[in-house]
Parts: C-alpha cells; structure tokens; sequence
C-alpha cells in the first residue's frame, strides 16, 4: 500500500512574505531550498501575486469572489426568489376566478 499523502497548506501572510523575499534575491532555487519549497510554488505565488497584498492569496470559499462576483450572485439570488414569487402569483390568479365583472 502507498503512502497517503497529505497536501500541506500555507498561510495567506507566509505566501506574501516569501513572494516578497523572492523579489529581494537573485536566486529562487537557493530561497525554494532555504524554506523547504519547489521553486515552482514561489513562481506559482509570484504569479498569483497581483501587487495588492490587501487582495493577494484570498484564501477558500466566498472570500475568494471579487465585489462584482458577489453582487452578481445576490442579483442572481433575488432573481430566483422573484421569479418564484411571479409564479406562485400566476397560480393564484388562476384558482380566484374573476369577480370584477
């Protein structure tokens, strides 16, 4: 039987410290060695750096959707509920036969 591996997770902090040591040295194989990384996983969070630490590295879940994605889908919400709404309004116009008349 192999070994199960387990995937290790890092901080959204840790991510930009080493993003930002990485600028700092010439040489992301010595750093990558240094912290125990691939160099691939720094050029992979260089990448996904966008030079806003403020929104780099958003972490899992709703956290991760833009202002825009997030108000697309409350729109897309409330649009749902409205459309329920509508219908059960038809049905009811259909059961209450007109009086007006």
């Amino acid at each position: 039987m192999g070994k199960k591996r387990t995937r290790k997770s890092y901080s959204r902090e840790y991510k930009l410290d080493v993003v930002q040591q990485s600028y700092l040295r010439e040489n992301i194989s010595a750093l990558a060695s240094e912290l125990g990384l691939s160099p691939a996983m720094i050029y992979k969070w260089r990448a996904a750096y966008d030079g806003s630490s403020s929104s780099s590295f958003p972490g899992k879940g709703v956290e991760k959707l833009t202002p825009e994605q997030a108000e697309l889908q409350r729109i897309k919400a409330e649009n749902a509920e409205l459309r329920m709404e509508r219908d059960i309004l038809k049905k009811a116009i259909g059961i209450f036969p007109d009086t007006s008349g």
